[in-house]
């Protein structure tokens, strides 16, 4: 197979790089992590955009001492870095691909694009596309890094939702103050230098799945184990030691 494509780690190392790890702690963001493919970049490059609207404004510079396939072009113009996806994805009737940035995953001066790909049907690629948010900025994709992500949609499905908005009754209102009480509890003491936060983190029932009142929900998630792609690439994917951190 030309290009890795894995499923996404629960870790960033931003967040593990937060004052004690606080981002860590925050469940849904550690989900939403997880529940996306990635596909791994095959070689390290530098672009830069020069601020022009014309393709030529972009420049790309693969890396000379590294092999492997150049996946990134200037395609759009407009500071749009486009890499093109050598891989035709298949889903099952009805079912849509969502193609993106990886999740949580910021990136200085460039900024992933959004896709929607019926996947059921179309016999072509598709292609992964980041925008430059400032000019005269060279940005580095490194070999192994992600670059695309991948996460299958049902097709109408949210079309499909009624949204309301209904007043707050009794049964959600009591634990929802009790929520907010706490947070801004928690918050306030971080404020005062050298004061333990003696009050509990204000996702704490969250990530045991429990409610204020103590009520338990067995259906609750804390991991995502996302399955690997099955079959025999034709050809070995990027190894090294960037390959090896995204695992």
């Amino acid at each position: 197979m030309p290009v890795e494509i894995v499923p996404a780690p629960a870790h960033r190392e931003w967040m593990a790089a937060t004052t004690e790890g606080f981002a860590r702690r925050c469940l849904p963001m550690i989900m939403a992590n997880q529940a996306e493919w990635w596909l791994l970049n095959t070689r390290r490059f530098a672009a830069c955009w020069g601020g022009g609207r014309s393709s030529r404004s972009l420049t790309i510079t693969y890396d000379p001492d590294e092999d492997g396939a150049t996946l990134a072009a200037s395609h759009f113009g407009h500071g749009i870095l486009t890499f093109v996806i050598p891989v035709l994805f298949r889903t099952p009737p009805g079912w849509n691909l969502g193609v993106r940035g990886p999740a949580n995953r910021p990136k200085d001066a460039i900024a992933p694009l959004s896709g929607l790909v019926e996947t059921d049907w179309v016999s072509a690629t598709f292609t992964m596309n980041w925008q430059f948010t400032r000019p005269h900025t060279e940005v580095i994709f490194d070999r192994g890094e992600p670059m695309c992500a991948v996460t299958p949609q049902r097709r109408g499905e949210l079309a499909a939702w009624e949204p309301q908005v209904t007043a707050m009754g009794d049964v959600e209102k009591a634990p929802y103050e009790a929520f907010r009480d706490g947070r801004s509890r928690w918050a306030e003491e971080k404020l005062v230098p050298g004061t333990p936060a003696s009050t509990q983190l204000f996702a704490r029932h969250y990530m045991h799945g429990e409610s204020e009142d103590g009520m338990r929900f067995d259906f609750h998630e804390r991991k995502l184990r996302l399955k690997r792609f099955a079959g025999r690439p034709e050809t070995e994917p990027p190894s090294g030691p960037a390959a090896e951190t995204y695992r």
